[in-house]
């Protein structure tokens, strides 16, 4: 499929995709495709085979009066011989070049108008239109546009996934000098995924594409250098990739709050993953509506929150967000009015940049002993937002923010004496602080520890805990978005397109992703790979989440080894994975799988008494294990007492055996003799 053939078929997807979007505005769910749309497939495909038509005949009228032009050209130029005549051919050359010009313009300028609507709004329906914009500009060849499409042409965003399709425009692309293609491309070969499975290859292409300055491509090489994936281990050369990450999500994350990230685990319980808690469910959400109406304080300021940043998969809406804030401030929250003043300080589509205001809303909170509002102050004196700046008065505002347990304030003291802003430096005291704050996840404590470390500024140097914590900073990028695509795209049964979504994040070393792609590869759902290296790709998954601490991650290991999955059967390697996973972990699951192997000596040495006690401790771990270790019980005990009758019978006919033949056949009577004359003896003794 020819790129523009493409491009042509996907603006009219895109263009569909928003009429049905609309037409389900006001729909109980609103992420579920609409089904009412009297638009048909076969329309749609008589139109683009219209369009095409149309192009091609354009193509061919085109050529046709070029040839002429230039036939008659060359006519004139050899009747009159004068050269004179060449002036409207280079004038029409010009105006060529110029119209060319514009049209690149125009596509540049699609493309921004795309990029705004994505930044000002999270919205489905707003992405499908800036989509829809990327598609135009694409069409009129800019590259940046062209990126966009072949990103929804891969990860199926709005139901178009296309792999084959998205691969011929990466590799187009990859050779305009595309980092973005080259990214992909590696992903695509370290999966084998439309293409052929091809760990050097992909570390090539990963690696020209963090030349070009991909964050993405960085971060994966990052990981592989921390874990020796295909590479040499080498923590200096990972510390390398992760910092130029890190410091890339730093100078966004002092602009803004961040990227918020619900990973929501595939492996848990259906009845939980349908009401997990990393999203809200629908009903829940009206309900909190209604009470919020109703006139719930908390529920009101929960709700502002959460569409102040775009939380548990509803979207960013500001107006809403501003809406709960006034409600709440009205009734005299004093979190929703520091959240208002936070609004108009850093200004937004709801609530215009304001210094003024925000000062007005950070008071009111502050005089309640709110910690938000006194930080908020803080940061006013700090930065000079409307008042002149004034260190002491800063550092005194973040301190009783600070007392209050405000991880933002904390923050801000300890880079006060990291930097020595209106204090002396003290790394001592800015580790403390750091320290507290990157307790509570504060992103940019996390990035300063992660500089002291590197540095070894104020603590020894250690290039371990370093990485560590630049990639906890480098998973606040906002390509984590993709875990709520990722989980939307799998609960609406797209399982393909759910499946390269994780697995993208997953070759970024995200545990959860690991461990989500691995899960849908088990299952066998995906039509993307073959079905006989879902099993060998699934256990390097599992590997890896389980080397990042994924106790259930390591159980799979085990169980994978015992069963044959994806490797050769081995029970030895079996038992260490659940040694490691019941001693490490505490994994009751564990536990009961050793228990067997050691009751039927499965790889390990046969012992009844230690298969017991780990029963017993998988039954004390975990209230689920009571009901399985009970049957479990009662047939260890069930057999082992059989095998004690067996063995008792064996051992008495053997010794009656022996008896006969030494003493003779009567040697019952003489037993019984024996005894009553040891009787008769005792009660004698008693007597006297």
């Amino acid at each position: 499929m020819k790129p523009l053939t493409l491009l042509i078929q996907i603006l009219i997807i895109i263009g569909v995709t928003i009429k049905n979007m609309e037409a389900e505005r006001y729909n109980k769910r609103q992420k579920e495709r609409n089904i009412t749309t009297q638009v048909s497939v076969n329309k749609v495909k008589r139109l683009l085979t219209q369009i095409l038509e149309q192009r091609k005949l354009n193509k061919l009228t085109n050529k046709r009066e070029y040839l002429l032009e230039k036939k008659k050209g060359q006519h004139k130029l050899k009747i009159k011989g004068i050269q004179n005549k060449d002036v409207p051919r280079r004038n029409k050359i010009h105006l060529k070049k110029q119209a060319k010009k514009n049209f690149t313009d125009q596509g540049d300028e699609l493309f921004n108008m795309g990029i705004k609507i994505l930044q000002e709004s999270k919205g489905q329906k707003h992405k499908a239109e800036a989509y829809m914009l990327f598609a135009k500009a694409a069409d009129m060849g800019n590259l940046k546009a062209m990126e966009k499409m072949a990103d929804a042409l891969l990860f199926g965003n709005f139901g178009m996934q296309n792999i084959t399709a998205a691969i011929q425009l990466y590799e187009s692309l990859a050779k305009e000098g595309s980092y973005k293609a080259q990214n992909a491309l590696g992903f695509l070969s370290s999966y084998g995924i439309g293409m052929e499975y091809d760990q050097a290859k992909a570390l090539i292409y990963y690696t020209f594409g963090s030349a070009g300055g991909s964050m993405m491509s960085q971060m994966i090489l990052g990981y592989r250098y921390l874990s020796g994936i295909n590479v040499l281990q080498n923590c200096e050369v990972a510390l390398n990739h992760y910092k130029k990450v890190a410091d890339y999500i730093a100078d966004k994350l002092e602009k803004s709050e961040g990227i918020p990230v619900e990973k929501v685990r595939l492996t848990e319980r259906p009845e939980n993953l349908s009401s997990n808690s990393e999203i809200l469910d629908w009903d829940i959400y009206q309900y909190y509506k209604f009470l919020a109406e109703r006139g719930d304080v908390q529920i009101q300021v929960s709700l502002g929150q959460l569409h102040l940043i775009g939380r548990k998969g509803l979207d960013q809406d500001y107006y809403k967000a501003l809406y709960y804030f006034l409600k709440a401030a009205k009734a005299g929250s004093a979190n929703a009015m520091a959240f208002i003043g936070k609004m108009y300080l850093e200004g937004n589509a709801a609530a215009p940049q304001n210094n003024a205001t925000a000062f007005k809303y950070f008071s009111m909170a502050a005089d309640k002993g709110n910690a938000i509002g006194l930080y908020g102050l803080g940061l006013l004196h700090f930065h000079g937002k409307g008042i002149p700046v004034n260190y002491a008065e800063a550092l005194k505002y973040f301190q009783k923010a600070a007392e209050k347990g405000w991880p933002n304030a904390q923050f801000q003291l300890g880079f006060m004496y990291y930097s020595g802003s209106g204090v002396w430096k003290d790394y001592k005291l800015a580790f403390k602080y750091f320290y507290l704050a990157s307790q509570s996840g504060q992103p940019l404590a996390i990035y300063y520890l992660a500089e002291m470390y590197a540095t070894g500024t104020g603590v020894l140097r250690s290039c371990r805990t370093a990485v560590e914590l630049y990639k906890g900073v480098c998973e606040l990028g906002h390509w984590a978005e993709k875990f709520l695509t990722a989980y939307f795209a799998y609960k609406d049964g797209d399982i393909d397109s759910s499946l390269v979504q994780y697995a993208m994040l997953a070759e970024m070393g995200y545990e959860v992703a690991q461990s989500n792609s691995a899960f849908i590869l088990e299952s066998k759902k995906a039509n993307i790979l073959e079905k006989e290296k879902m099993y060998p790709m699934a256990l390097l998954l599992w590997n890896r989440a389980a080397v990042q601490g994924n106790a259930f991650a390591r159980v799979k290991i085990g169980d994978y080894h015992y069963y044959g999955y994806g490797t050769k059967k081995d029970y030895q390697t079996a038992a260490t994975h659940y040694s490691i996973a019941a001693d490490k972990y505490h994994s009751a699951q564990a536990m009961f799988n050793l228990a067997y192997m050691y009751e039927h000596g499965l790889g390990i040495a046969k012992d009844i008494h230690l298969a017991r006690r780990l029963y017993d401790m998988a039954a004390q771990t975990s209230p689920d294990a009571h009901i399985p270790v009970f049957f479990a019980l009662m047939k260890l005990e069930t057999m082992h007492l059989l095998r004690d009758i067996l063995f008792f019978n064996f051992t008495m006919r053997w010794k009656w055996m022996k008896l006969d033949n030494t003493v003779g056949p009567y040697w019952d009577l003489f037993v019984i003799g024996l005894l009553v004359a040891i009787l008769i003896f005792l009660l004698r003794n008693h007597y006297r």
